[in-house]
């Protein structure tokens, strides 16, 4: 039976664990290609659009992040990968997590970008379900429109820019309206985090609005084994705005994973890293 999910898998190096690569919303496996392009020449990279987004299929109602979890299980399966690192921003992030407290010990190394592990609050829940229907409403371009300058920094380069604004507007309105749902149930990750014990790095970009350094810096003492790394120039999506950056952060925590052990990297408790 062919996968559930629609994704991108490149590279043949079955020597390392795959870098498994999950995507925010409203976004698509796309907003992962600059790390496609840098780390498919060395290992295997699987980038799936989620259930609702992209091309994978759309299933209405609510996603909780367990059943988005559930799906990158199987695909994992599906793809005979055994183990992988595991990389998700924003609620990309807190899918990762619950992938951690559902298929652990397939997870050799965790990268937590731009995202955060508390519960929702009250307050928070009543809006992400009043945005849900304002999508299911409107459809995704006003939205779209209002959250750009948060989702990329103001001064990100316009290519940037309009690649993001592509993404979301071209995300069916009932995959995102049931992935706000959903997570407008989610557990509290943080008790969680306190118990993963593969190297974990956590990373943000400097100008985030949604989740900003403090979150980072929150999760990174909790997680035992962790790296704290800031991207300067950057907000939300630090993985586009500041690819190279990203993307040198990244290849060092994965050749500490690999078992190269960068002494720069695993000696680091926090880090800026300047665009």
């Amino acid at each position: 039976m062919a996968p559930f999910l629609a994704y991108e898998d490149k590279g043949t190096d079955t020597t390392l664990a795959p870098l498994v690569l999950i995507h925010g919303h409203p976004f698509d496996h796309t907003m992962w290609a600059p790390q496609v392009e840098a780390f498919a020449s060395s290992r295997r990279v699987i980038a799936p659009d989620l259930r609702g987004y992209g091309t994978s299929p759309v299933a209405p109602g609510l996603t909780p992040l367990s059943r988005f979890a559930q799906d990158i299980e199987e695909l994992l399966d599906d793809l005979k990968a055994d183990t992988c690192v595991l990389a998700g921003l924003s609620m990309g992030g807190q899918i990762a997590m619950e992938c951690y407290d559902r298929f652990g010990d397939r997870i050799v190394g965790l990268v937590l970008a731009d995202t955060f592990p508390a519960p929702e609050t009250p307050a928070g829940r009543a809006a992400r379900n009043r945005m849900a229907d304002r999508l299911l409403r409107e459809g995704m371009r006003g939205y779209a429109d209002e959250v750009l300058d948060k989702m990329v920094a103001p001064y990100a380069d316009p290519e940037v820019k309009a690649h993001v604004h592509r993404m979301m507007t071209a995300t069916p309105p009932e995959g995102a309206a049931a992935a706000l749902r959903g997570r407008a149930e989610r557990p509290d990750y943080r008790p969680l985090l306190t118990r993963v014990t593969v190297p974990t790095l956590i990373v943000v970009g400097a100008d985030d609005e949604f989740t900003p350094v403090s979150d980072a810096e929150d999760m990174h003492a909790l997680v035992p084994d962790s790296v704290l790394r800031v991207i300067e120039g950057s907000a939300h999506m630090p993985n586009l705005e500041r690819a190279g950056e990203f993307n040198g952060v990244l290849g060092e925590f994965l050749s500490r994973v690999d078992g190269g052990v960068d002494d720069h990297v695993a000696g680091c408790v926090d880090g800026r890293v300047h665009g």
